[in-house]
């Protein structure tokens, strides 16, 4: 019997339950750094996201779509915070 199928489902639906809790968060979020913090965890939580329904699939082309995920996530996030505590990204 192999359990591979069914792990891979339940980190589907707790990855997703995740996301819907980061999309409250961001909409709802009382402050700025709240909506960051989520943005910056939805972003992650899209990533693994990718890579696991590329592994339920059992196909290769996911990977890249979760590491271009992955680096416009770190950027944004970056940019963004560095814009809410110096007012500009670019000096």
């Amino acid at each position: 019997m192999m359990i591979l199928p069914y792990v891979l489902a339940f980190s589907i639906l707790a990855i997703s339950i995740s996301v819907f809790c980061c999309l409250f968060r961001l909409i709802i979020g009382p402050s700025v750094i709240d909506r960051l913090l989520a943005l910056d965890t939805l972003f992650l939580n899209a990533t693994c996201l990718i890579i696991v329904l590329g592994i339920y699939w059992a196909t290769t082309d996911m990977f890249e779509g979760a590491l271009l995920v992955a680096m416009l996530g770190f950027v944004s996030t970056a940019a963004l915070a560095r814009y809410f505590t110096t007012g500009h990204v670019i000096d």
